[in-house]
């Protein structure tokens, strides 16, 4: 087995980092990355691993784009662009259909009642989760995951391939083993690419790892044998219709105001710039909620560390800062807010997952004491997310840059 050593310097929490990455990266954004973006090579592969900036918005997309616009033609990034905007379309799909999300919570319940119930469901898991399959290349990615908190992609779909077809563990449980060790582990682009592989995504494609495209894409550097050989669909309901995307209420920026920073939007700029001046800002991580087991400590640890180097950013906008932890429930944050003199709360818009949870109990909560939350919708998302509706190609051809 390939060696598996920790990279805390890969994914260091703090913007400048990102911004670093984003700067080595540029030159092999272009053709290098269309023509080698499926090898795994280990560090030799030339992808850009900016995900985990990414996912909590410490760089954003439109500052991604940008900057490879302005080093590669649209022709030649079109590949790596397209691989950016994966996310804002995995984003806005599930936004349009929340219930999914919940759907997939209750799968999770199930399946983990079956591995209390289920004695050699439980061993094959737990061989999985530990990278003891025997499975060349699934029990070094299974390990590498465990510890570095990132994946190639196309590691990250050979996996779940495996995981569905060749070891037949329930769907939900890999992509809850994903979310509690991806430093970039989005409720989106997770819950959504697992159910592509699955079949459930786009009705009838599933996605099969076959052994030779494993060694051909990882420069020889695993053999697995004894891969399932088909990968029939798994069973599942149409998808529910879209909704509306809701709507980005104005507010007006003179009122009191309170603000919440969330993992999930670390580049608050754009609310500056509608003129809040903060009474007090709550730093908002929701790590517990990723799943109903342990997480690994590497993912609460980025995403505090990114919120405090945020806050550190901003000082001077934020007012005083407290970190809203596992405790701060519902009425904890009225509380907060009340103490602080506001009427209004304030934060970014939370798409679908364990914030946006914690939210909803939340705002009848602050409602009931005069207080308003307000969830600003950036432009870009504004844009984008009512145009994932069916397909990603199609979502490409009207948001592309």
């Amino acid at each position: 087995m390939v060696p598996v050593s920790a990279s805390d310097d890969w994914f260091f929490p703090s913007r400048t980092a990102g911004l670093q990455r984003l700067r080595e990266f540029l030159p092999h954004a272009g053709r290098a990355y269309a023509q080698r973006r499926n090898h795994d090579l280990g560090s030799a592969s030339c992808v850009s691993r900016l995900s985990p900036w990414l996912r909590h918005r410490l760089v954003t997309e439109t500052e991604v784009i940008s900057a490879v616009l302005g080093h590669h033609s649209p022709e030649a990034s079109e590949k790596f662009l397209q691989e950016v905007l994966w996310r804002s379309y995995w984003k806005g799909w599930l936004e349009l259909r929340p219930g999914i999300w919940a759907e997939y919570r209750q799968g999770v319940d199930a399946a983990l009642h079956r591995l209390a119930t289920e004695e050699g469901l439980r061993r094959d898991w737990e061989a999985a989760c530990l990278g003891k399959t025997g499975i060349d290349g699934f029990d070094h990615w299974a390990q590498e995951l465990a510890a570095t908190g990132w994946l190639h992609n196309h590691a990250r779909m050979w996996f779940a391939s495996i995981w569905i077809f060749t070891l037949r563990l329930p769907w939900e449980l890999g992509a809850d083993f994903f979310l509690r060790h991806l430093l970039d582990g989005d409720p989106a682009s997770n819950t959504l690419s697992w159910r592509w592989v699955g079949g459930l995504q786009t009705a009838g494609k599933t996605y099969l790892a076959r052994a030779d495209n494993i060694a051909a894409h990882t420069g020889g550097r695993f053999h697995p044998v004894g891969l399932a050989r088909e990968a029939r669909a798994l069973p599942g309901r149409p998808h529910p219709a879209p909704r509306p995307l809701p709507p980005s209420p104005s507010f007006d920026p003179a009122l009191p105001t309170a603000l919440l920073l969330t993992e999930e939007d670390l580049s608050p700029g754009f609310l500056f710039d509608r003129g809040p001046r903060p009474l007090a800002t709550a730093l908002v991580a929701r790590s517990e909620g990723l799943s109903p087991l342990a997480v690994s400590p590497a993912v609460p640890a980025f995403k505090l560390a990114a919120l405090a180097e945020t806050a550190g950013r901003w000082a001077d906008r934020l007012g005083p800062q407290r970190t809203a932890g596992q405790d701060m429930g519902a009425v904890a944050v009225a509380d907060w807010a009340a103490h602080a003199g506001a009427v209004q709360v304030v934060t970014a818009y939370v798409p679908v997952g364990p914030v946006a949870d914690w939210l909803a109990e939340a705002e009848p909560v602050l409602a009931a004491r005069g207080i308003r939350l307000v969830r600003v919708l950036r432009a870009e998302d504004a844009r984008m997310w009512p145009h994932a509706t069916h397909g990603f190609f199609r979502f490409w051809e009207m948001v592309k840059p």
